[in-house]
């Protein structure tokens, strides 16, 4: 049997299935007596002490094992369960409700996880489960249930279950899980992250596998394509072993590539950079052969504090490392980035959940300067260390630009005064992610040093689609010719207006964009870490001239699938290695 997925961490993987099912229990549900409410509350209490401790441990592991970052999460954790306004919400259920504290606690988490149901943004969603893994945990501490985990593994498996939670991956014996297939997820989901960092194959969103696998099964897990092959025969078996074997010789072709510069074959460099969104992610663009930070993302710093905004001082220290590690290449640090609802609740914000459309990124941070100066203070102390730049999100009109630039000024005179170091010549760019912005280009781009092109909100506001919508997911085409019309027409602009342009979005690190962008004439290209090898191979692998022909006739086409299909046949013919490792959309 094939089942189809996402693919969440690359690689190929035949062996042993383990069904791995979570203990589902039910929490009870009853009213209290006026007599029982400080018992229920102490019972609460000593649960969170008691699932605190446990979650510490775990971190301690994990810190060990991997890396602080991945240890993170459980900070975020802990964290939930020392928000005063968790806590009191809970001793409010119980006490205005009457409820038992198991309850009071499911009743109350359930509404955070509705709020985070309709977030916009996908890597937000994903912390749903993150939630409920600690509630959980914090649930069974209430009613004194034994906890199960894969920590007492014997022999390599590949764990099937609906969902893997952090304290799951935490606890299992990692020399043991060689791959994991889920139910449910997607590629920023908790179990494709922690996947990715064992880098050890993993297929999520595969529906019901659940129901399909017993332990025991062989099972391939095929990463690269999101494809699970249950109990293949023998012919299939063979084929897989064969294609494992293939890709990792591909991986150690392009390991050989880490060092040699990103330049096409008739000499033209493009620059290759990282996204990433903390300082513990930094090694990874020196493993990979990168050249700087082209979209540092500081939401985390923001969202890991739940009841108060980080001080100017803890940003500070984080662009301060990014810039001091990554110096002399260039670190370009991106401004807040969320919507207002995610401060609603402990800074008196009204809260707006139309956040696609309504009071985030630049709007929030011109209308709440509290928010903003520290930020661009922070941003400005620690371009003293380094190569830093300084880009503006979501900018829809220049009168945005302009004030962003006017606080900027004040900022800079700010410490001036002070006599704190900063760079007075940070360049400043503008991310181009609405269609607004694209046909004000001429006009933004001579406000800026430079344009970022964020390809996932300039496809979703422009194809009026939402990506994670199933009903309409299919409608989300990186290769319409409007968005290519688009992206073409903000690097004429700038060029034109002798600034350069890059591309932060997920286009930037697509086998079958990247040569289209090359074509038009893209300076610089900023992904996932781990794709920088592979974009690298392609650059290395056609000329600008040849890269021009295709992007021409691909342009010519009146649709998506057009362009898709012959776009992917030119790519065949130059580096087949690379699409052999990827599922060709329209197959």
């Amino acid at each position: 049997m094939l089942l189809e997925g996402v693919p969440a961490s690359s690689g190929i993987q035949i062996g042993t299935a383990l069904l791995f099912h979570r203990e589902d229990f039910d929490v009870p549900t009853y009213t209290i007596d006026e007599s029982e409410i400080e018992k229920e509350i102490k019972k609460f209490e000593s649960a969170l002490i008691q699932t605190r401790k446990e979650l510490e441990e775990i971190q301690s592991k994990i810190q060990k094992e991997m890396s602080s970052i991945h240890a993170g999460i459980f900070s975020a954790h802990i964290l939930l369960l020392e928000d005063p306004m968790f806590v009191d919400e809970v001793k409010k259920e119980i006490t205005i409700s009457k409820l038992n504290s198991a309850a009071a606690v499911k009743n109350v988490v359930q509404n955070i996880i509705d709020q985070f149901s309709t977030m916009d943004n996908e890597y937000l969603r994903g912390r749903e489960a993150d939630i409920r893994d600690v509630v959980s945990r914090l649930i069974q501490n209430i009613l004194g249930k034994e906890k199960i985990d894969l920590s007492s593994l014997k022999k390599e498996v590949i764990v099937i279950s609906h969902d893997l939670s952090p304290s799951d991956t935490a606890l299992m014996n990692k020399d043991k899980v060689i791959g994991f297939a889920t139910d449910v997820g997607s590629k920023t989901s908790h179990t494709a992250i922690m996947a990715r960092a064992l880098e050890i194959p993993a297929v999520v969103g595969l529906g019901k596998i659940t129901s399909y696998v017993k332990t025991g099964d062989l099972v391939i897990i095929d990463g690269n394509r999101g494809r699970v092959l249950i109990n293949p025969d023998g012919e299939v078996y063979e084929e897989y072993l064969i294609e494992q074997s293939k890709f990792q010789e591909f991986e150690q072709s392009l390991s050989m590539l880490k060092d040699m510069p990103a330049v096409t074959l008739d000499g033209t460099h493009i620059e290759l950079a990282c996204n990433i969104e903390v300082p513990e992610e930094l090694s990874s663009i020196q493993k990979y052969g990168a050249k700087g930070i082209g979209l540092y993302r500081t939401e985390y710093i923001f969202i890991r504090k739940r009841t108060e905004l980080p001080s100017e001082e803890e940003q500070y220290e984080s662009y301060k490392e990014a810039v001091e590690k990554v110096a002399p290449e260039a670190v370009i640090i991106r401004t807040l980035d969320l919507g207002g609802d995610k401060f609603a609740s402990s800074l008196g914000i009204p809260a707006d959940v139309g956040s696609m459309m309504g009071l985030r990124a630049i709007r929030l941070c011109l209308q709440y300067p509290f928010i903003f100066m520290p930020q661009l203070r922070a941003i400005l102390r620690a371009s003293a260390y380094g190569n830093a730049k300084i880009m503006f999100p979501m900018i829809s009109r220049v009168e945005e630009l302009r004030l962003a630039k006017v606080m900027l000024d004040q900022a800079k005179s700010e410490l001036e005064y002070e006599g704190l170091p900063f760079d007075p010549n940070i360049e400043i760019g503008t991310m181009i992610e609405v269609p607004s912005a694209v046909v004000t280009a001429d006009i933004l781009a001579k406000e800026c040093d430079f344009f970022s092109i964020g390809t996932n909100d300039l496809i979703q506001y422009t194809l009026a689609v939402h990506r994670v919508n199933e009903e309409i997911a299919h409608l989300y085409e990186p290769l319409n010719p409007a968005i290519l019309r688009l992206i073409k027409q903000v690097i004429d602009i700038a060029h034109e207006n002798g600034i350069w342009v890059g591309i932060c979005g997920e286009m930037a690190s697509d086998p079958l964009v990247v040569p289209l962008l090359i074509g038009m004439g893209v300076d610089e290209l900023s992904m996932s870490p781990i794709a920088v090898p592979e974009v690298k191979k392609i650059i290395r692998s056609l000329t600008v001239e040849e890269a021009q022909k295709i992007t021409q006739v691909a342009m010519s086409f009146s649709t998506a699938n057009e362009i898709e299909s012959y776009v992917y046949s030119e790519a065949m013919e130059r580096f087949p290695d690379v699409l052999m490792w990827i599922d060709h959309r329209l197959h």
